[in-house]
């Protein structure tokens, strides 16, 4: 297992480097520059065109990306164009709020997913089975930023029951019923895609577990039909669903640019997003980086725990 994780590791560098370059590519190749952007239209030519000298903008792209790529082997991602704050100082100081989102979210949608995942497998082809497959469906097709403006509109607009965005209000003293009614709306949004396909990779999980002759053996054996699926079913059903929690990290951290988005949460999606209109290079390649590396973690996650959960796999 060391041996794998090592090799891992190692491989993570190359897909970074890939990554890095495309992102950075990408990126240069959108029309616009953050100079041209965030001067003021009316300044003379001359300026804008010192201004452009100064960040390095008019260098060819190859050389860009060799100076970026030294500076972040040393730690160093730069300064924000737009806000001359550096960098690393701004993703860390909203990094606590996207972690506490996600992780939210991963916890609704595992509350709420096996366990209509194991209902739905242990009363297959039935009207509940028909029912939890149909609104898997709807959670999968439904688009995060409408459905946040939907609940916006009726629990935050209509019903007064959450506030319509942020992550605390403003000039009150610190309440963690305060701090949750902020949270529930973006965090349940952020895991309805996610709890979808959970419910579904559950079902499909459960219902080769009921099958087993472990379990008829159970079930001969006169124990009750609700511990023979939790205590014996159960647990060998969820090896493979709690892999797939390290697989849905990338479309987390995806989502989560939406949905901090929609419900003004100041959380490194957010961040990126205002990033991207406003061209700030420095921001948007330090979070992309970030994202790809947590992506890499969490397909090493996946991996790591489908061995640990289940003897029979060795790498």
């Amino acid at each position: 297992m060391t041996s794998y994780i090592i090799r891992r590791l190692i491989m993570m560098i190359p897909i970074l480097i890939g990554i890095s370059i495309i992102s950075f590519a990408i990126m240069y190749a959108a029309p616009g520059k953050p100079a041209i952007l965030n001067l003021d239209p009316e300044i003379s030519p001359e300026v804008r065109e010192a201004q452009i000298e100064r960040l390095g903008l008019n260098d060819p792209i190859p050389v860009q990306y060799v100076r970026w790529v030294g500076n972040v082997v040393q730690g160093d991602f730069g300064v924000s164009y737009s806000r001359k704050m550096p960098v690393t100082e701004m993703i860390l100081d909203r990094l606590p709020n996207t972690l506490l989102l996600m992780a939210s979210s991963l916890f609704l949608a595992a509350i709420i997913a096996i366990p209509f995942g194991v209902i739905s497998a242990t009363r297959q082809y039935s009207l509940t089975d028909y029912g939890v497959t149909f609104g898997s469906f709807i959670g999968l097709a439904t688009p995060n930023f409408w459905l946040g403006i939907m609940l916006i509109m009726i629990f935050s607009v209509q019903l007064g029951w959450t506030p319509v965005g942020g992550v605390a209000t403003i000039g009150a003293d610190f309440s963690l019923i305060d701090r949750l009614k902020h949270l529930i709306l973006p965090a349940f949004v952020l895991a309805t895609a996610d709890m979808a396909g959970l419910t579904r990779y559950t079902r499909s999980s459960m219902l080769e577990v009921v099958n087993q002759d472990y379990i008829r053996t159970a079930r001969a054996k006169g124990f009750r039909e609700r511990r023979v699926i939790y205590k014996h079913g159960l647990r060998n059903g969820l090896i493979p669903v709690i892999t797939m929690f390290g697989l849905m990290l990338p479309t987390m951290i995806g989502g989560s640019a939406i949905v901090e988005s929609v419900f003004g949460w100041p959380g490194i999606g957010k961040l990126f997003i205002d990033a991207t209109f406003q061209r700030d290079y420095p921001v948007i390649m330090a979070i992309t980086m970030f994202g790809a590396l947590l992506t890499v973690i969490g397909n090493l996650i996946a991996d790591i725990l489908y061995a640990v959960l289940d003897p029979r796999i060795e790498y």
